[in-house]
């Protein structure tokens, strides 16, 4: 008799299982990626205020605007980040802005992702480093 060969292959119903979980995952992607997207839009818009002339000497009121209006074109949401979220620590002669909050994104059913966002930024440093 002549070797035969084994084919191997998958079948219908384990192809429809691999289906199955790689479009779980990539579901999540499509449901994390715009929420760190808009993270990363705010830390550019920390970054780009933290630059800024005499921003060490300003209200906490004109950094909001300023960041308001900074978000803007970074596409990040008004609601994601409250001005509550928008802290200044003033210590020592220097100056600290913090954002901290929190992002909720329906998932499935009656789940959601939670994202937990925290960043600070020294506004007394200047941008030359």
């Amino acid at each position: 008799m002549v070797g035969q060969k084994r084919i191997g292959g998958i079948t219908l119903i384990g192809f429809v299982i691999v289906l199955c979980v790689a479009g779980f995952f990539a579901y999540m992607a499509m449901r994390l990626v715009p929420m760190y997207t808009e993270y990363f839009g705010v830390v550019k818009s920390m970054e780009q205020l933290r630059k800024e002339p005499g921003i060490a000497q300003k209200s906490l009121e004109e950094i909001r605007r300023d960041l308001s209006l900074k978000f803007d074109t970074q596409y990040v949401d008004y609601d994601s980040v409250p001005p509550s979220a928008i802290q200044l620590v003033r210590q020592g002669g220097g100056a600290t802005l913090r954002i901290a909050y929190e992002k909720r994104v329906p998932f499935i059913y009656n789940l959601e992702l939670v994202g937990k966002f925290d960043k600070s930024v020294n506004l007394s440093s200047t941008g030359d480093d």
